[in-house]
């Protein structure tokens, strides 16, 4: 289980507050990276979302652990995470389409997902309680390794027209 991620965004306070609403939890001060944010889901796992100023790296620091160093920032990148929320795809698609951010629900196939596009940069795929469950329901351990084998890299696509 992944208990919380990070991220990089131009406004982190805002798409942290954005993140928080979607998951119906609350965004505070990430205080050990000045500038950043951490959006809670406030559910029994921990799960949440680090929102650091947009160029923040993170580099190894030994014992001490990781320090945050500030670089460029690079646009799009290859990071992205699914997240399951109680909010529901109409609201969803709502706070996405009043933030002005590309928002698309796409059929992967065994399961549809809502990409969010945070700031029209970072890919977030939200998964509402019905697209949860197909979600929970094809990565059964019993079903995906199979699946996933049986996969043809021709038939393969993100969001189909």
């Amino acid at each position: 289980m992944i208990h919380h991620l990070s991220i990089a965004a131009s406004d982190p306070k805002h798409v942290a507050g954005v993140l928080a609403e979607i998951m119906g939890g609350k965004a505070v001060p990430f205080p050990p990276n000045p500038g950043s944010f951490f959006a809670l889901q406030l559910d029994e796992h921990g799960s949440g979302v680090e929102v650091y100023p947009a160029g923040t790296e993170l580099q190894p620091g030994g014992t001490n652990g990781g320090s945050f160093v500030r670089k460029e920032a690079r646009g799009y990148g290859p990071t992205h995470f699914a997240l399951s929320v109680a909010t529901d795809a109409d609201k969803v698609e709502a706070i996405a389409a009043r933030e002005g951010w590309q928002c698309f629900s796409c059929n992967r196939g065994p399961f549809h997902v809502i990409e969010v596009w945070v700031e029209n940069e970072s890919m977030v795929e939200i998964l509402p309680p019905e697209f949860a469950r197909e979600y929970l329901a094809f990565t059964r351990p019993d079903k995906v390794a199979t699946a996933m084998a049986a996969a043809s890299p021709a038939t393969s696509r993100h969001c189909p027209a």
